[in-house]
């Protein structure tokens, strides 16, 4: 009775929940866009008009994107600590690749286990774990060998390093390693047969053939990094990364300047999105 000419009621709920589904991920995305060009220093409708202000500006009253001191600083430093991530991670994730799919020894199945473990810890926890243990072992140092020696486990640059590497090098390895299960170990063999030692037919064939999945698991990691707020937010000392200090100045209500710095970052991981999407969906094809 609810078939009308190939519509049913079905269909009907499937593109409800479609339409539904879209307003709710993508509408706030959309607002915010638009306010970030809204002539309106209240950050809020009505639209009076089109304006780069947000971005540009460097008026007493209208500080931009770009002229915004701090917020440039943030910036830098969380390129700095995503490039940083990004290369340990994926050289630990290459690493961890080889060492679960090539070698089988004893308590590999509970070091693989624990090596998930930060995927499922949530961030709070994480960071707060990371802080006490780094805590400890800055103190132990500077008993040791003198005040400073520990300086660089205590919050700052290199602690959020260290913190971020304890998840993003997870989501590295499982990506690689995915890949690395399809390797033909014949192709090895053959370029052995060849006259290339191991270590050259592991550089020359077999790391070739992980491109597409180093490549995509790096735009992850640095995304990964870049956005992460729970762990960087107990790790991070007087320079903050762009998370932390958007987070601190939500506190005191939107600007405008807020939702051009949420565009940016929007244009910024749709960008690395799809590259990573292009090279997982070549990944999953070969």
């Amino acid at each position: 009775m609810f078939r009308r000419e190939g519509f049913t009621l079905s269909k009907a709920l499937f593109y409800a929940y479609a339409v539904l589904a879209l307003l709710f991920t993508l509408g706030p995305l959309v607002i915010v866009t638009i306010l970030a060009f809204n002539n309106n220093p209240s950050a809020s409708f009505p639209w009076q008009g089109f304006t780069l202000d947000w971005f540009k500006s460097s008026t007493p009253d209208r500080v931009g994107l770009f002229n915004d001191a701090r917020m440039m600083n943030a910036i830098v430093v969380s390129l700095k600590v995503a490039a940083v991530v990004t290369i340990i991670s994926i050289l630990l994730g290459i690493n961890n690749a080889f060492l679960f799919i090539r070698h089988k020894f004893a308590g590999q199945n509970a070091l693989y286990l624990l090596m998930l473990g930060p995927l499922v810890v949530p961030g709070v926890v994480l960071g707060t774990s990371i802080l006490a243990f780094s805590y400890g072992i800055a103190n132990g140092l500077d008993k040791i060998f003198g005040a400073g020696a520990g300086t660089f486990l205590r919050p700052g640059f290199w602690l959020v390093v260290f913190g971020q590497i304890s998840f993003v090098a997870t989501t590295t390895s499982m990506v690689i390693a995915a890949r690395l299960k399809r390797f033909d170990l014949s192709l090895e063999e053959a370029a052995m047969d060849l006259g290339a030692s191991h270590p050259e037919a592991v550089r020359l064939v077999t790391l070739p053939f992980l491109s597409p999945a180093v490549i995509g698991a790096a735009i992850i990691a640095f995304l990964f990094s870049f956005e992460n707020f729970n762990t960087t937010y107990f790790l991070s000392g007087s320079d903050p990364t762009v998370p932390i200090l958007l987070y601190s100045r939500l506190r005191f209500g939107i600007t405008p300047e807020i939702n051009a710095v949420s565009v940016m970052l929007m244009v910024v991981t749709g960008i690395l999105g799809f590259i990573a999407f292009v090279f997982q969906k070549e990944d999953n094809a070969a």
